[in-house]
């Protein structure tokens, strides 16, 4: 059985719900991944009100489409952020702007609201991010000692288990985008980070290839390194475009400046292996999910949109259920 087709709706929420669904369904997706943010879904409302959920699903419905997953990236952002970045102010209501303590507590409270509203829609899935205290920390000049990584995989323990306590208690589970400025964005960090968590259950990935391709990480490596933590997948492409001047850290160019060593693309117009991928998601059995995040400066969003969904339909593919050679053994 294929896997759904869905799109997630981040890049989307300048839009109506309504207006995304539609175009979504007139483009062949099976469902969306609603974003929580713009009019898509209030993790606020939907935790309290099974009316608000109830409505949104039927919205989905008539237009044939089903839901997955919710996805709060804004909020869980601030909640490991030193927040003293007015960058970030746009994530959180006006009311809390230049405030990072109340930006982080907002960020908190909206991520437990984000397991209760799934829990409400019958939903197992929160994606997102968890920010990071360290990232700035990155490159050790001035030098970085063990001790201050220490202390940001410390913060990530404190700030994030009593969140994930609510997610345990709703039986939901939440899944990372594993990221350049999360506390996870590669293979050894994102290790690091399920130690911190002790291993809880409620922690895992929502794997993306596109942000471990431009760092030279493999993304079907990726996912053999955690096939039980593999809670959902985002399928989007990234090309890189090094020439001897261009370098892998984009040179403060903004994304789709000419120059940049790297840039995300429409599926199947990249340098991501998606072929690698199914194979990797048909060994560790993942049937969930396929949730194209559309994203490409130099392309016409609703072209780019239709043309991922026929791409996905088109990659994916079910696992043998019977060995090629098996006829030569009658």
């Amino acid at each position: 059985m294929a896997r759904p087709v869905t799109l997630f709706t981040g890049q989307w929420a300048d839009l109506p719900l309504e207006e995304v669904a539609r175009k979504a369904a007139e483009w062949g997706y099976d469902g969306l991944e609603l974003a929580c943010w713009g009019d898509h879904f209030d993790v606020d409302q939907a935790g309290r009100s099974k009316k608000y959920c109830k409505e949104k699903k039927e919205l989905l419905a008539d237009y044939g489409l089903g839901v997955w997953a919710i996805s709060n990236h804004l909020a869980g952002q601030l909640v490991l952020d030193p927040n003293d970045d007015a960058r970030s102010d746009g994530f959180a209501p006006k009311e809390y702007h230049g405030s990072p303590d109340k930006k982080r507590k907002w960020a908190i409270r909206s991520m437990k609201n984000a397991a209760k509203a799934a829990h409400q829609m019958g939903l197992k899935i929160v994606n997102g991010f968890t920010g990071s205290s360290i990232w700035h920390l990155l490159y050790s000049f001035p030098p970085v000692t063990d001790e201050m990584i220490e202390e940001g995989y410390r913060l990530l323990a404190k700030e994030w288990n009593p969140i994930l306590d609510v997610f345990k208690a709703n039986e939901v589970r939440f899944g990372l985008e594993v990221h350049p400025t999360e506390i996870a964005f590669d293979f050894y960090s994102a290790g690091r980070a399920i130690q911190a968590l002790k291993g809880r259950k409620e922690f895992n990935f929502n794997f993306d290839p596109s942000h471990l391709l431009w760092q030279g990480v493999d993304p079907a490596r990726f996912i053999m390194k955690y096939p039980d933590r593999i809670l959902h997948v985002h399928m989007k492409d990234a090309s890189v475009t090094l020439d001897g001047e261009s370098g892998i850290l984009s040179s403060h160019l903004n994304f789709g400046q000419p120059g940049r060593g790297w840039d995300f693309r429409s599926l199947g117009r990249g340098d991501v292996d998606f072929e690698e991928i199914i194979r990797a998601l048909n060994r560790i059995g993942y049937q969930g999910p396929l949730s194209v995040e559309w994203e490409d400066s130099g392309m016409q969003r609703e072209q780019g949109a239709a043309e991922a969904c026929e791409f996905v339909r088109r990659v994916d593919f079910e696992p043998s259920q019977v060995a090629f050679d098996a006829a030569f053994d009658e």
